[in-house]
């Protein structure tokens, strides 16, 4: 069977590739990943053996990676340090990962000649303006506006300069915010989703007016399957599935889902360096390639979340005393 090397899998959106891919094709996949406090090895408890290999291990380690990557036929680079809010507290982690962890991939790709698909995020293109009609674009500069998203937007640039430089055949896609099963409790919805379950009220930054384009993993998952078997050498796609909702409507939407009056929220200090709003436009992943997202109803998405969180709180629970503890250091 051919072997995808999925870096970073045992994460959130990138246990929700490695699900998909073994459940939708007939590859084999590999993990590599470090199991830092996001990456979780019960993400991946119920795929089968025969079809999933799990390494432990830092995609900065080169020596590690080189060996990886001369067995397997594609790579798909998920691995990332991720949340904004740990960027600002500790920003050194994000610069090994994302940079240096990016480095020793595409020396590895280049070495052996395998094909890369990698994955990264639409805050590298900064933010928006509420009433700006505009949405992000595969042409929209880069003006990343933290740690986190300014080495994102690093490591895309290594991936061009390696697919101009050393003919390296890879492309890369920018996503919109992701939400659904095996995300950890730090991130915005399933803290607002496990605070309710535990019967403590949701926390929202400033005044909530924030604007984020949501997609549900799955759909990112069909959609670099598609770019993997469709896409071309050095492009890059942007993926979402239209679903701007500013931070209020979502906690509201939440609590009202979830049985609890609306308005049953706190307001908390905003954030230093909150981008305003996402909007991404997926016109070209999706005349070119074909891709449609499947959960288009942002509601019926987010009622099934609630529903894998309320059943799966062995899977959550172990991580949620520390994030509260995190947050309470912080005033949020």
């Amino acid at each position: 069977m051919p072997r995808l090397l999925v870096t970073g899998g045992a994460g959130f959106i990138g246990s929700n590739f490695a699900h998909y891919v073994i459940n939708n094709s007939d590859y084999d996949v590999i993990v590599v990943d470090k199991l830092t406090y996001a990456g979780n090895r019960a993400s991946l408890a119920d795929l089968p053996e025969d079809r999933l290999t799990f390494v432990r291990g830092d995609i900065a380690d080169a020596r590690l990676i080189d060996d990886l990557v001369g067995n397997v036929d594609i790579v798909v680079h998920y691995a990332a340090e991720s949340h904004n809010d740990n960027s600002l507290d500790d920003p050194r982690p994000f610069l090994h990962t994302n940079l240096v962890g990016t480095f020793a991939l595409l020396e590895a790709v280049r070495k052996y000649g395998k094909r890369l698909h990698h994955i990264s995020t639409d805050e590298v293109y900064g933010d928006l303006a509420f009433d700006d009609p505009n949405r992000f674009t595969e042409a929209t500069p880069y003006n990343p506006s933290s740690p986190y998203s300014s080495t994102k937007a690093g490591s895309d640039l290594l991936v061009r300069a390696w697919v101009r430089s050393f003919g390296v055949a890879a492309t890369i896609s920018n996503c919109s915010n992701n939400y659904g099963p095996y995300q950890h409790v730090e991130k915005f919805i399933p803290r607002q989703i496990t605070n309710v379950l535990r019967g403590l009220r949701p926390r929202l930054y400033g005044e909530g007016r924030n604007v984020r384009d949501w997609i549900h993993a799955d759909d990112h998952s069909s959609a670099v399957m598609t770019i993997i078997e469709k896409g071309r050498i050095g492009e890059t796609y942007l993926i979402g599935a239209d679903g701007e909702k500013d931070n209020k409507t979502v906690v509201e939407l939440i609590l009202t889902l979830m049985g609890r009056p609306p308005d049953a929220y706190d307001h908390v200090a905003d954030r230093p360096g909150h981008d305003l709003r996402y909007a991404i436009d997926s016109t070209k992943l999706r005349t070119e390639l074909g891709w449609r997202p499947s959960f288009s109803n942002f509601e019926h998405g987010l009622a099934a979340t609630i529903e894998w969180y309320r059943k799966n709180e062995a899977w959550w629970a172990p991580a949620k005393g520390a994030t509260e503890a995190f947050y309470a250091r912080l005033g949020q």
